[in-house]
């Protein structure tokens, strides 16, 4: 017989750090984690001994699998926060207001997965009926795991084991319980449980692309803002910027090819590499396409946003601007400014504002869907050879390398056309007898390109973001999810 404890995230979102000081959710949630959350509501009901018992027994168990959804970390704004009461001994001392704080800078990673209930799995425990009874009543009262944000509904059973589950990172052990209250008296942190090396049994997420699922947003806040049809120029500008803060920073010859997309020579890299995304106003009924921020979508695993250098040519160019008169940067008054400009456009973006708006969410754009929809037409990677119904197919065979350049299965079905099927998306190309201005503006190098809008339809789901063609590294071929989408 197996033991389940279910866990669903009551706010679709589980808030919880690998570490102290780690910027990466820890999903799905450990073994360690959950038992700490356990003992923690055994605290809180009195320290029964029959609960205490129960606890005893599930640390000497083995360590459990794990079925989780996959799912994307949600990106998380810094957050500035006052310390605890001063205590300066001084009369007359302001500090002690809490206006007059130093706020320091937190963030508080999250991870919004597909599915929001988790199973922790001890396949061949066998709990009698007093051993379960006590733990289902811890389970009741425990109103969160990992953050305190984390609200959660948590049940213990002996139904069925789920498939597949993947093996833990970490577990507890026997005297865990004795180790948390002792450090708990204390006043001291505890340790986390003991790491479990070796691969896991099951692959928890989709199958994932060339580009990552962290996204670093910048909100549009200064200038008029070219129409979405000239995003690529905005994009090309970005990306000037950002390796402008390479040189102020003395890195100038030195700039990454994962950030400039060539190599030292200047010839352009075949491998994956910074891309810029437009977040515009699409999707939603009465959508107009209004671009309302960027994000910069890193290759792979999204390593180059904890890059060093990476940050600090950031921080080259947005500096902080203060919105209020303050001697503190660390004051909640500040912010962080990033100025662009292009052909007759100068932009403002901050990277520090609270994203408000839900365009600037990445969600419908990097969550697991089996269908897609080009947000912005995708840019061929050759010049069409077919004409008439031929053209169509040759379209399609184009779009399955796309799909296959950026590591992702070849669609089951495919349809091209002028249109998008994302409300607000300008078509791929005009109207004859249509004003210059109404055609999107490309990059030199792929101004001659064909254009077109697309869906795919995938076998089983793929994890976005989805983002295809010649383009793609410089907002064209952005695809949305449909899945779900009633609209």
């Amino acid at each position: 017989m197996s033991l389940v404890l279910e866990i669903e995230h009551l706010l679709g979102v589980a808030f919880a750090a690998r570490s102290q000081a780690s910027p990466a959710p820890d999903w799905p949630p450990q073994p360690d984690r959950v038992f700490s959350a356990l003992v923690a509501a055994w605290g809180a009901r009195g320290e029964r001994g029959e609960e205490r018992r129960a606890l005893e027994w599930l640390e000497r168990q083995a360590a459990p699998d794990i079925a989780a959804s996959g799912g994307f970390a949600r990106s998380a704004a810094t957050s500035f926060v006052p310390p605890n009461d001063p205590q300066t001994g001084r009369v007359g001392d302001r500090s002690v207001m809490p206006a007059f704080r130093r706020r320091q800078p937190r963030r508080f990673p999250a991870y919004r997965p597909d599915d929001p209930t988790v199973r922790l799995v001890w396949r061949d425990a066998d709990a009698d009926g007093a051993t379960l009874a006590a733990l289902n009543a811890l389970a009741a009262d425990t109103p969160y795991v990992g953050h305190s944000a984390s609200l959660t509904r948590c049940r213990f059973s002996t139904e069925i084991a789920p498939q597949p589950a993947a093996r833990a990172r970490r577990r507890v052990y026997e005297g865990r319980l004795a180790e948390l209250e002792r450090l708990y008296r204390a006043n001291q942190r505890p340790n986390p449980g003991d790491a479990i090396h070796g691969p896991p049994t099951a692959e928890l997420a989709p199958r994932r692309n060339a580009f990552a699922e962290s996204w670093l947003v910048l909100e549009h806040i200064g200038g008029e803002m070219p129409d979405l049809r000239a995003a690529p120029l905005v994009a090309k500008a970005l990306r000037d910027t950002i390796m402008s803060g390479y040189k102020r920073i003395g890195l100038g010859a030195r700039i990454p090819a994962i950030v400039s997309g060539h190599s030292p020579s200047g010839a352009p890299v075949a491998e994956p590499h910074l891309a810029l995304a437009p977040l515009a106003y699409l999707g939603w009924p009465h959508a107009d396409g209004r671009v309302l921020g960027f994000a910069f979508v890193p290759p792979g695993a999204g390593e180059l946003l904890d890059d060093p250098d990476f940050q600090n040519a950031i921080k080259a160019v947005a500096p902080w601007k203060r919105q209020e008169e303050s001697d503190d940067e660390e004051r909640g008054d500040a912010r962080r400014e990033l100025v662009c400009a292009g052909p007759r456009f100068s932009l403002t973006f901050t990277l520090a504002a609270e994203r408000t708006r839900a365009s600037l969410d990445p969600a419908p754009y990097i969550r697991s869907a089996r269908v897609w929809a080009s947000c912005t037409p995708v840019v061929l990677d050759r010049h069409l050879k077919k004409d008439g119904a031929e053209r169509d197919a040759e379209i399609a065979e184009l779009l399955r390398q796309a799909c296959a350049n950026i590591g992702l299965p070849p669609p089951a079905r495919i349809a091209v056309g002028k249109h998008s099927a994302v409300e607000g998306a300008p078509a791929a190309y005009p109207s004859r007898g249509s004003p210059s201005w109404m055609r999107w503006r490309l990059p030199e190098s792929v101004a001659s390109r064909r254009l077109t809008h697309a869906i795919l339809q995938f076998d089983a789901p793929v994890a976005g973001p989805v983002i295809l063609g010649a383009g793609r590294f410089v907002g064209l071929g952005l695809c949305r999810a449909l899945d779900g989408d009633s609209r």
